[in-house]
C-alpha cells in the first residue's frame, strides 16, 4: 500500500505540470451586442451590465473555458471541443507556472469532442507521455486532472477503470444540441464541470484518455475519450494539416428484437437507414452512401462481413477507417440481399 501511494504521488507530481487551464475571451463590447441581439429574439429588453470581475485589464470578459494538457514541450495542447467551441472568442492557456498565452486553434476533431492548440511559450514546456488506451483494463487505477468548477486550480480525483467502449448522449448545457459519443472510457475518478479536456492517466502517468463528461444525475459516473482516437488526430494533422474524418452519409436506427416486433422488420440486427424528421433526409445527397446506391429503408446488415448491432455500429466502425478506404456493405433491400462497396470520403 505505501508503495502505491508513493506511486501515485509521484505520479501526479510528474503530469500536473503538464494541465493547463484554458480561458475563452471576447472584447466587452462584443459581448454586450451579442446579449443585445438575444434579448431582441426574445422580445425582451433590460439594462445589460458586466460585472467589473468578469472584465479583464484588456477590455476582455470570461466567457468560458476548461482543461487541457501539453502533449508537446513546443507548446501543443489537447482539449475536448466543446470546450473552445464558442464563436468570436480569443483563446488563453494558463500553465501551471502561472504564465499565460494567447492561443491559436490549430484544429477540431468534427466527429469526436477533441480540439488541439497551440501557444508559443518563451521556453520549452514539460509534455505529458501518451498510452495506449487499447491496453486499458477494467479495475486498473485511473487519475484525473483538470480545474475543478473553473475555479479550482490543479485539482487530482482518483478512481478505477470501471467500463470500456460505453457510448452516451451528452449536451454541454441546456441550450447545447446533444451529441453522441461512442467508444468512451468510464471511470468513477470525479470528472467535474472544469475538469473537461483534462488528461485521465493511468498509475505510471502515462493520459489513457480526456476527461469529457460525467452523469449529471448520478455519482461516480465520467466518461473520458481514449487517447488513441487523439493520437489519429495529431497524425492527421501532422501529415496534412488538419483532421480528416470519413463520410459514409446516411441517418439510421441500430435495429434489436424490441424494435424488429415495434417496425415489423425482417431482422433484429443490422442499421435501418430512415431519417428522424421530415425535414431530414435518409441519405445526404452526393455523399458515398448515396454515390453507391444506398436508400431509405435499406437495412444494412454486415460491414466488410461483420454484423452491425447496438454494440458496433456504424459510427463505431467509422472509427477504425480512413478517407479514401472502400467498405464492403451487405444490404437487406425488399428482402432480397445485395453487396454494395462504398469508399469513404472526407468529413467536410
Amino acid at each position: 500500500m505505501w508503495n502505491e501511494h508513493n506511486t501515485i504521488t509521484r505520479t501526479i507530481k510528474k503530469v500536473m505540470p503538464s494541465v493547463v487551464s484554458i480561458t475563452l475571451k471576447k472584447p466587452k463590447d462584443l459581448v454586450i451586442e451579442q446579449l443585445k441581439e438575444e434579448q431582441k429574439a426574445i422580445h425582451e429588453k433590460s439594462h445589460i451590465e458586466i460585472p467589473e470581475d468578469k472584465i479583464d485589464a484588456q477590455g476582455l470578459v470570461d466567457v468560458g473555458g476548461g482543461s487541457g494538457f501539453i502533449i508537446d514541450g513546443s507548446g501543443i495542447i489537447l482539449t475536448n471541443r466543446h470546450v473552445i467551441e464558442e464563436k468570436e472568442v480569443l483563446y488563453f492557456v494558463t500553465t501551471h507556472d502561472n504564465h499565460t498565452y494567447e492561443a491559436e486553434l490549430l484544429a477540431k476533431d468534427p466527429v469526436d469532442d477533441i480540439a488541439i492548440l497551440r501557444i508559443q511559450p518563451t521556453r520549452k514546456l514539460r509534455a505529458v507521455k501518451l498510452g495506449d488506451s487499447a491496453k486499458v483494463e477494467l479495475g486498473q487505477t485511473a487519475i484525473a486532472f483538470g480545474n475543478a468548477l473553473g475555479l479550482f486550480k490543479d485539482t487530482v480525483s482518483m478512481g478505477i477503470i470501471s467500463g470500456l467502449s460505453r457510448a452516451v448522449s451528452a449536451r454541454e448545457n441546456e441550450n447545447s444540441a446533444v451529441q453522441e459519443m461512442r467508444g468512451l472510457i468510464q471511470t468513477d475518478a470525479a470528472i467535474n464541470p472544469g475538469n473537461s479536456g483534462g488528461p485521465l492517466v493511468n498509475i505510471y502517468g502515462r493520459v489513457v484518455g480526456i476527461n469529457a463528461a460525467v452523469v449529471a444525475s448520478a455519482e461516480s459516473i465520467s466518461f473520458a475519450i481514449p487517447i488513441n482516437t487523439a493520437k489519429r488526430d495529431i497524425k492527421d494533422l501532422k501529415k496534412y494539416g488538419k483532421i480528416r474524418r470519413p463520410l459514409f452519409g446516411v441517418r439510421y436506427l441500430v435495429l434489436n428484437q424490441t424494435l424488429k416486433e415495434k417496425l415489423k422488420t425482417p431482422v433484429d440486427y443490422g442499421a435501418l437507414i430512415t431519417k428522424e424528421h421530415t425535414i431530414d433526409v435518409a441519405v445526404a445527397s452526393g455523399s458515398p452512401a448515396d454515390k453507391a446506391g444506398i436508400k431509405e429503408n435499406d437495412i444494412l446488415l454486415r460491414w466488410n462481413g461483420i454484423p452491425i448491432t447496438e454494440t458496433r455500429s456504424i459510427q463505431d466502425f467509422l472509427e477504425s477507417h480512413g478517407v479514401g478506404d472502400e467498405v464492403t456493405l451487405a444490404v437487406l433491400r425488399n428482402g432480397i440481399e445485395i453487396e454494395r462497396r462504398v469508399t469513404l470520403e472526407e468529413r467536410k
